[in-house]
């Protein structure tokens, strides 16, 4: 009989097993030995490719403990593709058209406040905006509303629907809002400072949105506090690689984003 010999290593000494993580589109990722950081836009046999926040590409193979998560080492593996049971929904929930093309753009137009309204209201309600013909365009930043309301002259068969960030009584975008709606034009928002906030805090895996100080780049400080790296444009990508359906982002703004839709569409 073999004598049974235990392993007296200490656990602290002990080498951790490397979790595998699927290499799904926008995964934000880091590559070990490297300072090179990037989502995922490809992954084939055997070789990802990442593109960082100046939009270069570079493609690296998929070695084992190769890549960064967070700070921790994981190996990335290729994404298995799934099955379909029943009908197909898109991100907002709504039924999938198959094969449906792209409507010719209506003379309605959305407005959000940046790129980074426009990239999650793409995220989620994209395939319902093309069926429904309806461009996203951004403002960059509230200020620039009346200008942009009275150069697009909107109408009946022109309605311009508008998306507010941190639309709450008695502040300027509220003021700013009131000064532009009519019939034809429709101001909706959400109370948070940023959009990031209507990004459920539950799938990123956080208890809450931290606190940042009044005079405070929020940003900078939800980076600061969370121990994400303080770049925005990398800390952005990682939020949105969450967000894979409307289940993942608070009412507020489900209901204003939809509300809208309805407006430019009625």
């Amino acid at each position: 009989m073999r004598e049974y010999s235990p392993d007296l290593t200490p656990p602290w000494k002990r080498a951790r097993a490397v979790p595998e993580v699927p290499a799904d589109p926008d995964l934000v990722v880091e590559v070990a030995g490297t300072d090179f950081c990037g989502a995922v836009v490809a992954c084939e046999a055997g070789t990802v490719t990442l593109e960082d926040r100046f939009g270069k590409r570079r493609v690296f193979p998929l070695e084992p403990s190769g890549f960064l998560l967070e700070g921790a080492v994981v190996t990335l593996v290729r994404p298995v593709a799934r099955a379909s049971a029943g009908p197909r929904r898109t991100a907002s929930g709504s039924i999938a058209v198959p094969g449906a093309r792209a409507r010719v753009a209506r003379a309605g137009r959305i407005y959000v406040e940046g790129r980074h309204d426009a990239e999650l209201v793409e995220r989620v309600w994209g395939d319902d905006l093309r069926i429904e013909g309806v461009v996203v365009e951004y403002l960059e930043g509230v200020d620039h509303l009346p200008d942009v309301v009275a150069e697009f002259a909107p109408g009946p068969d022109a309605r311009l629907g508008v998306l507010v960030d941190h639309l709450v009584p008695g502040s300027k975008e509220s003021r700013i809002a009131a000064a532009v709606a009519g019939d034809d034009v429709l101001v909706l928002g959400h109370p948070y400072v940023d959009v990031w906030q209507a990004v459920k805090p539950s799938a990123l895996g956080i208890a809450a949105w931290p606190e940042v100080p009044r005079g405070q780049d929020w940003k900078t400080g939800v980076c600061r506090a969370l121990g994400w790296p303080e770049h925005p444009g990398a800390a952005w990508r990682h939020v949105l690689s969450r967000v894979t359906s409307y289940k993942d982002l608070e009412p507020a703004l489900l209901g204003a984003v939809e509300h809208l839709i309805d407006h430019v569409t009625a």
